[in-house]
């Protein structure tokens, strides 16, 4: 799986027990000794011809111990791109109501500067009411009334805080835990950790709605891991990847011929460069193959009840953030382990009320019908959903007439909220909180790096442990930082 300059060093199960040397021996025994071609295999397997058979995987993806009893399974992560408004929807602030129209007191705010208004703008009340909901008492904006009906199942917290204010390098620093683009995501580190436990999907699916992405593929990229450990991103309307069916006039002998001549040249260069990307190659043309059986078993959302369609929303034959929510719990049934989700268009520089309201609407339906799903079908216990962005806004409004801008927020990072549900997470509590201003985190304050080590650590994963050598030192997710936030752990 690695070369000299970049191999291997997770400590647990049979990584910890042999060497990079000898693991690369063993593909290249197993890739040069095996007698029947793996995109043959994989051929056979989406004809039938061969019911039931299956081969060995080249590229190390098999399913391997975790460091410690894993709480969630698998991890969906419902990412709202562009930052939404903590204070419209989980932190309401009556002091912002008070202080409206004028500017925050100087020793709030102290030195810190924005991209888009001065620090003297004036504050900005709450556009939404509030209420305390379910025995847990989580107070929710009127925004969300779908996550107001199972406020019981979330943990809600308040203090989190990241070091980047700009949307790229805060969404790749949440993903990746750096910020700038070459680091491996959290869901490659996942897969790297834990193998797959699938052989007829990806084992990392990513999938996007609304508009682009400002991190762009870097928020899915495995970095300097090995290439097999990306994530896939599925297209949300017609086939879920490209060219994932045989164009007219291949048939199935002729792709398994194909097959079986690339495969023997992959083999033949693997033998003598020892290339990990050619094994990713290998891999990427058997998951080809299946997943022309897969994909659309998959993707055919009419098999779904009438009365599931209605509970996430969901038009089976239109692209939606409730089509990818219901695909989520489709995915995990079939042994996907990590699933991102990227919904854009949180950005509210103008008119925050319009965007949270029409975001919303999006959103708030297929994000509790996600979880109410799930514990239905008695999958919560062991998949972790996760909702929240990159950062939060300001209590001050931005309003500037040469942009076309009022009413809105600028970019916050000193505080802003997130949810989670299911995958060992307590239920129906709230962490942390920020001071009347909703400006500065007062209790239990959670970094980027808190996060991401809470959830290796709910998949059985050390996040100390959990390394890879690349440049002449080890790596990890977290690098040298990070704690588990232990209060939320059930």
């Amino acid at each position: 799986m690695a070369d000299d300059n970049s191999q291997a060093s997770n400590t647990h199960g049979a990584r910890g027990e042999h060497s990079t040397m000898n693991t690369q021996l063993a593909r290249r025994w197993f890739l040069s000794q095996c007698g029947l071609g793996l995109g043959t295999a994989a051929l056979s397997q989406l004809t039938s011809a061969a019911n039931g058979n299956t081969t060995a995987d080249s590229t190390d993806l098999s399913a391997r111990m975790p460091h410690r009893e894993p709480k969630a399974k698998a991890v969906i992560h419902l990412f709202m791109a562009g930052a939404p408004s903590q204070l419209e929807l989980f932190d309401e602030k009556p002091t912002l109501t008070q202080f409206e129209g004028r500017p925050l007191p100087k020793s709030v705010i102290g030195d810190q500067r924005y991209a888009f208004i001065q620090p003297d703008a004036a504050v900005l009340g709450p556009q939404f009411k509030f209420a305390k909901h379910g025995q847990s008492g989580a107070n929710i904006s009127e925004a969300m009334p779908f996550l107001s009906d199972i406020a019981d199942n979330i943990c809600l917290i308040k203090s989190l805080h990241t070091d980047q204010f700009n949307h790229a390098p805060a969404q790749i620093l949440l993903n990746s835990g750096f910020s700038q683009p070459g680091r491996p995501c959290i869901g490659s580190w996942a897969l790297y950790g834990l193998g797959a436990e699938t052989q007829n999907l990806p084992a990392f699916v990513v999938m996007s709605t609304g508009a682009g992405l400002s991190g762009g593929a870097a928020l899915w990229s495995s970095g300097f891991l090995p290439g097999v450990y990306n994530g896939v991103r599925f297209r949300s309307q017609g086939d879920p990847i490209l060219n994932v069916n045989n164009p007219p006039g291949v048939s199935d002998q002729l792709q398994g011929d194909t097959f079986s001549l690339i495969n023997k040249l992959n083999r033949e260069r693997m033998k003598a460069v020892n290339d990990p990307e050619i094994a990713t190659r290998i891999a990427s043309f058997e998951m080809a193959a299946r997943l022309q059986t897969s994909a659309p078993e998959l993707m055919d959302l009419k098999k779904e009840s009438q009365h599931t369609l209605d509970l996430y929303g969901c038009d089976p034959d239109k692209p939606s953030f409730a089509r990818a929510c219901l695909l989520a719990r489709r995915m995990v049934e079939r042994g996907v382990r990590f699933i991102n989700i990227y919904h854009s268009g949180w950005d509210a520089h103008s008119n925050v009320k319009g965007n949270v309201t029409n975001n919303c609407k999006i959103t708030d339906q297929a994000s509790a019908a996600l979880v109410k799903d799930l514990q239905e079908r008695g999958l919560l216990d062991d998949t972790l959903v996760v909702w929240g962005g990159e950062f939060g806004r300001t209590p001050m409004v931005e309003s500037n007439a040469a942009l076309g801008r009022s009413l809105g927020r600028d970019h916050h990072p000193q505080a802003f909220t997130m949810w989670m549900a299911g995958g060992g997470v307590k239920s129906g509590i709230t962490v942390g909180a920020t001071d009347d201003f909703g400006f500065h985190v007062v209790d239990s304050p959670v970094h980027v790096h808190d996060l991401q080590a809470t959830l290796l650590h709910l998949m059985g994963l050390d996040h100390e442990r959990l390394t890879f050598h690349h440049a002449g030192r080890d790596f990890r997710l977290t690098d040298v930082h990070g704690n588990v936030v232990r209060e939320i752990l059930a």
